[in-house]
């Protein structure tokens, strides 16, 4: 069996609140964005790659929130927490975009693996404040 393919997640922060993007489709929920890390690509590549390719911002990503999700057998989930540099989200793969303060966190339908990352992001959050 292969090694898990690594996919990463940014949970941007600007201004105490927190960017929380909806996957359409049956299989869909509330996610931090991002996608899958590229050969040759650090995580924080990846998510600066990915955020760009996907809602046209420009981040500064930041530290881990904890250990790595398995999203299934194929893929395995690293979250970051980061910075918005510059840029207004453009909706392209998500069907839904909103910013999100730390006591909505938990009113959202996250997918699996996105859920236990929100116990470090509150913290983080509440640092931020």
């Amino acid at each position: 069996m292969s090694e898990p393919q690594i996919v990463v997640g940014v949970a941007v922060i600007r201004a105490g609140r927190v960017l929380a993007a909806l996957r359409p489709g049956p299989d869909g929920g509330w996610e931090f964005p991002g996608g899958k890390v590229e050969p040759g690509e650090t995580d924080e590549q990846a998510a600066v790659r990915e955020l760009r390719e996907e809602l046209a911002l420009e981040i500064k990503p930041r530290a881990s929130l904890g250990p790595p999700q398995a999203i299934g057998e194929k893929y395995l989930l690293k979250v970051y927490a980061a910075d918005l540099l510059s840029g207004e989200p453009i909706l392209q793969e998500h069907s839904a975009i909103k910013w999100v303060e730390v006591s909505e966190l938990d009113g959202l339908d996250w997918l699996p693996a996105d859920r236990p990352f929100l116990s470090a992001l509150r913290k983080v959050m509440v640092c931020d404040i």
